[in-house]
Order: C-alpha cells, then sequence, then structure tokens
C-alpha cells in the first residue's frame, strides 16, 4: 500500500447510523401519511421520483470506477473504491422497484386509456418484467464487478466476521493472479457500462416518458443514461468531500483528485444540457402537435415553466459558471454545497418531467412538507448503505502502488 492511504478507522459512528435512520422512520411515516390521506397519488408521484433519483445515483456513481478501470486511467485514487460503496443500494433499490406495484393504479395515468395499439408494450405485467429483469442483470453485473474489485484489494487482515470473512474465506481457498483479476474486473466492468446504457434507456422510457403515452422521443434513453452518470457524479464529489474533511491527508484524497473529477463533472453538465437541448431542437423543428405538447407544457405554461427555469438554473447555469474556476473545483466544502443544490435540482427536474402526467390541472406546483420528508427517508436509506459497506470494507478506499 502506498503511504497516502486512507486509515481504516469506521467511515460512520452510531451516532451517525441513528441519525440515518432516524431519516428513514421519518421518511416512511411521511409516506404511509400520504398514503392514508386525500390524495394518496401525491405519496407515490414523491415515492416514484426519489426511486429514480436515488437509484441512478447509485447506478451512475458506480460507472465510474468501472469507467475508471475500462479506460486504464490511473488519477482516480480512492475516488474508485468511493464510487464502489453505492453499490450497497442495489439490493434497497430494486425492493424500491418492486413496492411500485401496489401503487401501479396511482403511478401509471394510462391504465385507464385508449393507447392506439400500444398495449402490447404498456402493459403492467410485461413492463414489470422487464423492468425488473433489466435491473437485476445491471444490479448482477454490478456485483460481480464490486465482487472482484474488492477481491483485489482485500489481503485478510482487519476484523474478520460475518460478509467480510465469507468472502476471505473463499477467496483464501483459490488465490488468483493481480493481473488475471485486473482483466476480470475490466471485462465485468465493460458489461457494467453497456447495461447501464441499456437499462436506463428503458427505466427511462418506461417510467418516465410513458406517463404521457402519446408523447415519442428517441432521445429520451441517452438522456437519461447521460443524467444518471451526472447525478452519480455529484454524489461521488459529496461523499468523497465529507470523506476528506473527516480525516484530512489521510484519506489519500488530493486536491488534485478534486480538480480531476471537477472538470468531469462540469464535461458532464455541458453534456446533460446538450442532450436537453438537442431534444428541444428536433421537437421545435418538427413542430407536431404530437411532440410539442408535452413541451409547451412543461415550459410555456403555468405553473411548470417557473419551475422549468428553475431546474435550468440550477442544474446547467450555476455549476456552468462557477466550475469555470480552477480553484472552487478543490475546495470539498464548497462542492459539498454545490453537488446538493445539483440533487435537489434534478430532483426538481423528476417532478418537471412527471408532474404534468400525474398531477394535471393543478394551479400551483405539487409540493408539500411531505415531498421532503420522503427524500430525506430514501437520503438515510443511501446513507445506511454506503456507511455500513465502507465500514464492512474499509480498504475499498485503499490505493496500492501500482494504481
Amino acid at each position: 500500500m502506498s503511504a497516502n492511504t486512507a486509515n481504516t478507522t469506521p467511515f460512520g459512528n452510531k451516532s451517525t447510523l441513528l441519525i440515518c435512520a432516524a431519516l428513514v422512520i421519518i421518511g416512511l411515516a411521511a409516506f404511509v401519511a400520504g398514503l392514508a390521506g386525500p390524495h394518496p397519488q401525491r405519496a407515490w408521484q414523491a415515492y416514484l421520483i426519489n426511486f429514480l433519483l436515488w437509484s441512478a445515483m447509485a447506478q451512475g456513481a458506480l460507472v465510474f470506477s468501472a469507467v475508471m478501470q475500462v479506460t486504464r486511467a490511473r488519477w482516480s485514487g480512492p475516488l474508485a473504491g468511493l464510487s464502489e460503496s453505492f453499490a450497497a443500494f442495489f439490493p434497497l433499490s430494486f425492493g424500491l422497484f418492486l413496492l411500485l406495484w401496489p401503487g401501479r393504479s396511482h403511478i401509471f395515468p394510462w391504465l385507464h386509456e385508449d393507447l392506439h395499439g400500444k398495449e402490447v408494450w404498456l402493459n403492467i405485467p410485461f413492463l414489470f418484467t422487464r423492468d425488473g429483469l433489466g435491473l437485476l442483470i445491471l444490479y448482477g453485473l454490478g456485483f460481480a464487478y464490486l465482487y472482484h474489485a474488492l477481491r483485489l484489494k482485500l489481503d485478510g487482515s482487519g476484523p474478520q466476521k460475518g460478509l467480510r470473512k465469507m468472502l476471505c474465506d473463499r477467496w483464501a481457498q483459490k488465490r488468483l493472479d493481480p493481473e488475471q483479476l485486473k482483466r476480470r474486473i475490466v471485462f465485468i466492468g465493460g458489461f457494467y457500462i453497456l447495461a447501464f446504457a441499456l437499462v436506463l434507456s428503458l427505466i427511462g422510457y418506461d417510467l418516465v416518458m410513458s406517463m404521457d403515452p402519446h408523447w415519442i422521443s428517441t432521445l429520451f434513453g441517452a438522456y437519461n443514461f447521460v443524467k444518471a452518470f451526472y447525478l452519480g457524479l455529484g454524489a461521488l464529489i459529496i461523499l468523497a468531500a465529507i470523506f476528506q474533511l473527516r480525516r484530512g491527508g489521510a484519506s489519500g484524497l488530493m486536491p488534485s483528485h478534486f480538480h480531476d473529477i471537477g472538470k468531469l463533472f462540469f464535461a458532464f453538465c455541458l453534456l446533460w444540457a446538450d442532450f436537453f437541448y438537442v431534444q428541444l431542437v428536433v421537437i421545435w423543428y418538427g413542430n407536431i402537435p404530437e411532440e410539442t405538447h408535452f413541451v409547451i407544457k412543461r415550459v410555456a405554461l403555468l405553473p411548470w415553466n417557473h419551475l422549468a427555469w428553475t431546474v435550468f438554473g440550477v442544474c446547467f447555469l450555476l455549476p456552468f459558471f462557477i466550475l469555470l474556476n480552477q480553484k472552487i473545483k478543490t475546495k470539498p466544502a464548497f462542492m459539498i454545497i454545490l453537488c446538493t443544490a445539483i440533487v435537489v435540482g434534478i430532483w426538481l427536474e423528476h417532478l418537471l418531467l412527471l408532474g404534468p402526467s400525474l398531477a394535471p390541472n393543478v394551479a400551483a406546483l405539487p409540493l408539500r412538507l411531505e415531498d421532503g420528508l420522503i427524500s430525506l427517508g430514501f437520503l438515510g436509506l443511501m446513507a445506511i448503505a454506503v456507511i455500513y459497506c465502507l465500514n464492512i470494507f474499509p480498504e475499498m478506499t485503499l490505493v496500492k502502488k501500482d494504481n
């Protein structure tokens, strides 16, 4: 190990975990109260938005490590290991997906519409089957990638109990050459990236675009997985910044790490905006009523037009002008604030895409206190998953000399 590696003290103490558990309980209580209230569809709307947001965050964060391995990049340092910890959210994400089934009548407004022949694709059993299989493939590849990444890093030292002991005992029986492990990691990482693009496109079509079943955009799938990577990078920067602020130089994170990932984050800020603009230009140029109504409702009509400009400002204009400054990228505390604002902006972007279909004919934005509380519950779940993973496998943040 290099002398500049992170130590292996627990990432989160009991107080942190208790706070996260309290957030989960608060979010669950808000969701149950919403279901019992006069407008249960609003609770399911908040649930769907948060499922899409936090799942995309975990999926996109792991892509960072896979990209570093496939491209054989050497600059990531502990960032790659931190990004791998987001895979701990995958089982929770799949369970949250299955929980969409009880709320299907509130989530899918096309259930009782005339779909003009689209019933072959837009029917509940087929939708849940294909999306569920897609997530299983994506998460299976993600865990296979994490399994081999951990096998390369763990050396059998440290406290041996539970999952860690089981894995170390298994690996001790059959040791593999590090170069062979690296080749496997690159191979699996390439398939994870491919599955990420395909499955996120499918999720975008089925759980977002289908809410307005008569609107079609062939670019929407690409827009969805680019947004997920943008979101994952933001979450990774927040985690890395917290890690560096807690441990200082012992974290192994240098200003150059934040500068480099800040540049990548800036690039995907531009790419996200570009995909949004490309879709808009094609729809505007074609001027086909079936396509333009989707955009007009969200960018020209009240109350959604103000939200559209807010999303554009928070997710593009704000990071664009701020990240032009080189020094700001290297300041962890400031990057936490910026990336948190962008995560909130992407939450609002999901509301902008889904809200006009799930809450039509509203005079004001369908935002309530319960929406924020449910979001805090999902935040607590994500934090527990990441902390649990880093506490069991602290070597994830260690960097070997040959890396």
